[in-house]
């Protein structure tokens, strides 16, 4: 297989198998991150896919000839795997996963200790380098490979102070890692439990494992509303994101659940940092600030947010796209966003659509994409149009007026501009996109 520089991206590595990515690839992902980071223990991990088996093994030949002691931990989730290299004290770890994507993908996630995460701009691209030369030197130790067991460490962290027993709920874990903790996780929270593809299978034979596109959430909206649930849950196919589902069979948005979920953070940790992405309501600003806490507006990706988080010292961070963070692990862990929400409707006695409610203050958009070559060209034509705004940069531009605002931002590997909006009322929304709609479309 040629290499493929493409499959290195902002916050991982991705590509089809066997055409982008092989098991051979893993071996010299090993030897390069071993190279590169000097590191003497890391864990390894990998999801339920099919090429996983393969490329896992590899990437553990690789660390081993790099002198590197492998911790394996077995199929995990990514949140598992980030709890693990924070609980074993490694010095990183190596994730074999292709996330949400379509079973023909595979890829692998890497972090430094404390699962700091090595993206784009934090030396995956000299991984890539490295791995691009295929030439290693001999090493003179050879590093050895234990398994460890995390799974009933990583439970109890997340079931801690827990109880959804009096609730209906169904579950879809889109036959992704999540649903191999799903058992012992009701086992130990309680709940009358409908359950939806909990078996972990990477060729995905329901539906696709990515609760953000629509057509992925039907079955848990239509088992909502048969089983008159209280709750709907939908994990993503790592199991570092995860969407809810009001008792009406309404998916609430990942901006606003991020308000909610802080609220209840805001309990235990008064005064406290959390941030949000930059595509957020600005309810969930507003509702971060009513509970008392300081709202701090983030880039978007994982890598940009675990950053800001250490050096904002948030205790809390979301993004529109079901991602949670959370301190002290500085990482996801949807299995936790799901303990809090689970928590604020016992506390609260409400109905979750009654908890969103007050939340829906504004009209907005999802987020859709828009092909454009010359994305530079565009975005200047944008902030001239609309130069009476407050223009903020801190991914793509963001055109903020009081009344609306508006981001636009470049996709990192495509041709693409990703358009994110919202206004007052629904009537100015769709004046306002209308107008940024003819101009990115030419």
């Amino acid at each position: 297989m040629p290499f493929n520089p493409n499959i290195y991206r902002s916050y991982d590595i991705r590509g089809v198998v066997p055409d982008d990515l092989d098991a051979a690839e893993g071996y010299h992902i090993g030897r390069a991150y071993a190279h590169y980071t000097n590191a003497k223990k890391v864990v390894v991990a990998r999801d339920m896919r099919q090429s996983g088996v393969e490329i896992e093994k590899e990437v553990m030949r690789g660390l081993t000839e790099g002198g590197v002691n492998v911790i394996s931990i077995g199929m995990a989730s990514t949140p598992m795997f980030y709890f693990a290299v924070h609980h074993l004290k490694t010095d990183g770890g190596l994730m074999v996963t292709a996330s949400h994507n379509p079973a023909k993908y595979n890829g692998v996630k890497i972090t430094r200790a404390e699962a700091v995460p090595v993206g784009g701009d934090s030396g995956l691209m000299d991984i890539r380098d490295l791995v691009a030369k295929r030439t290693w030197p001999t090493s003179e130790n050879i590093g050895v490979v234990t398994t460890q067991d995390v799974r009933q460490a990583y439970l109890d962290l997340v079931t801690k102070n827990v109880q959804a027993n009096n609730l209906n709920l169904v579950v879809d874990a889109g036959n992704g890692m999540v649903g191999m903790l799903l058992p012992e996780y009701f086992q130990k929270v309680g709940g009358n439990v409908t359950q939806l593809y909990w078996e972990p299978d990477g060729t995905f034979p329901n539906h696709e494992a990515d609760p953000l596109t629509a057509k992925n959430r039907v079955d848990a909206e239509k088992a909502v509303l048969q089983q008159k649930a209280d709750i709907g849950i939908m994990y993503d196919g790592d199991g570092d994101r995860v969407f809810f589902i009001d008792e009406t069979g309404k998916t609430i948005p990942g901006d606003i659940s991020l308000a909610l979920i802080a609220r209840e953070f805001l309990k235990e940790h008064t005064g406290a940092t959390i941030l949000y992405d930059l595509r957020s309501s600005r309810a969930t600003a507003e509702a971060i600030k009513e509970s008392g806490g300081r709202a701090v507006m983030s880039k978007v990706g994982h890598s940009n947010i675990k950053k800001q988080m250490r050096e904002e010292k948030a205790v809390f961070a979301g993004e529109v796209s079901g991602h949670f963070y959370f301190t002290p692990l500085y990482a996801e862990s949807a299995l936790l966003a799901t303990g809090y929400i689970i928590r604020l409707m016992q506390e609260s006695g409400q109905r979750l659509s009654e908890l969103v409610a007050p939340l829906m203050r504004y009209a907005k958009t999802e987020e859709i994409n828009f092909e454009v070559e010359d994305k530079e060209a565009v975005l200047a034509k944008l902030k001239g149009q609309y130069s009476d705004a407050q223009i903020l940069e801190l991914d793509g531009i963001s055109i903020i007026y009081k009344n609306w605002w508006a981001n636009i931002r470049p996709s990192n590997t495509e041709p693409l501009l990703r358009l994110n909006m919202e206004a007052s009322t629904p009537e100015l929304l769709v004046e306002k996109q209308a107008e940024i709609e003819a101009i990115l479309q030419g």
